[in-house]
């Protein structure tokens, strides 16, 4: 059984939304449902234990770090030929 509920978002998002919810071929009514759903079924006790991403977390908490291994030129090289057999 369906029922009403009223709610306030930011202008912004709720254009937002409804872009996304279009082009799921889904209304911001069912996907506000959907989520709240994942999130209501899920173990969280509170706001902090969403999962979410490291990355985004990170990406949140400040500047990401990003690691990578030094190549050699022949090694970079030898890739790049490798990669157009």
């Amino acid at each position: 059984m369906d029922s009403k509920i009223t709610l306030s978002f930011d202008a912004q998002i709720i254009e937002m939304a409804k872009e996304f919810a279009a082009r799921n071929n889904t209304s911001v009514s069912r996907l506000t449902e959907f989520l709240l759903r994942k999130v209501c079924t899920g173990e969280y006790k509170d706001l902090e234990s969403l999962p979410i991403s490291d990355w985004v977390e990170q990406v949140a908490e400040g500047k990401a770090e990003y690691h990578t291994k030094p190549r050699s030129r022949k090694g970079t090289r030898d890739e790049f030929f490798d990669s157009r057999k």
